[in-house]
């Protein structure tokens, strides 16, 4: 039986800024109270990906994806268990929000690979193709995995083996995390090569 959802805040009309705010204020509204660590990690994400606005193709979907992309965790959300495709999922359904912006909550931080080891690679990539925008698509790629789960800044590095100490190497997201692991550093590295070429200091 599909899950049912009650909005918490309707989706305003298109405008750049007012998406911005209103994912904001939405991801707050699922964060701030009962997961209040992840929406530490979500504000820092976002942060970051105000630095990277001048490579991003459209700074207001990156921004918004940033501060959304973990809104799958938030309990009235969970279905699958699997929180990129959770929070996509009712950020389409619900609120019928931006296809883009939910392609890029979808498909975090390789989420494909993780959708693999749970058995729903073909749920994510039939539902939520992967956006035609690399940079943007490594972009959120460089936030997410520089960012501590308290928000503060930290080194993929650190991050990827923070994420292994805490769910455990043998672990679906362990698992997942190792298989990742080259491809989040490439996009890293990817996200730096371009940030010198635009004299962009991260």
């Amino acid at each position: 039986m599909p899950k049912t959802f009650s909005p918490l805040l309707p989706y305003p009309p298109q405008v750049a800024t007012t998406k911005v705010d209103w994912a904001y204020e939405l991801a707050g509204e699922l964060l701030s109270h009962s997961l209040p660590r992840r929406w530490a990690h979500s504000q820092g994400v976002a942060a970051c990906a105000q630095t990277l606005a001048p490579l991003a193709g459209n700074s207001a979907e990156l921004e918004a994806a940033a501060v959304l992309h973990d809104i799958g965790y938030a309990p009235p959300l969970v279905s699958t268990g699997f929180h990129p495709l959770d929070g996509a999922r009712y950020l389409r359904d619900v609120h019928g929000a931006e296809g883009r912006v939910v392609r890029l909550v979808a498909n975090h931080s390789y989420a494909l690979l993780e959708a693999e080891e749970r058995g729903l690679r073909t749920d994510l990539a039939d539902e939520f193709p992967l956006l035609d925008d690399p940079l943007l698509v490594d972009a959120l790629v460089y936030c997410d995995m520089t960012t501590t789960p308290d928000g503060r800044r930290t080194t993929p590095h650190e991050r990827l083996q923070e994420i292994l100490g805490r769910y455990g190497e043998d672990s679906v997201v362990g698992r997942f995390i190792r298989r990742a692991a080259p491809h989040i550093h490439a996009s890293v590295d990817r996200v730096r090569a371009a940030a010198v070429e635009a004299g962009v200091e991260l």
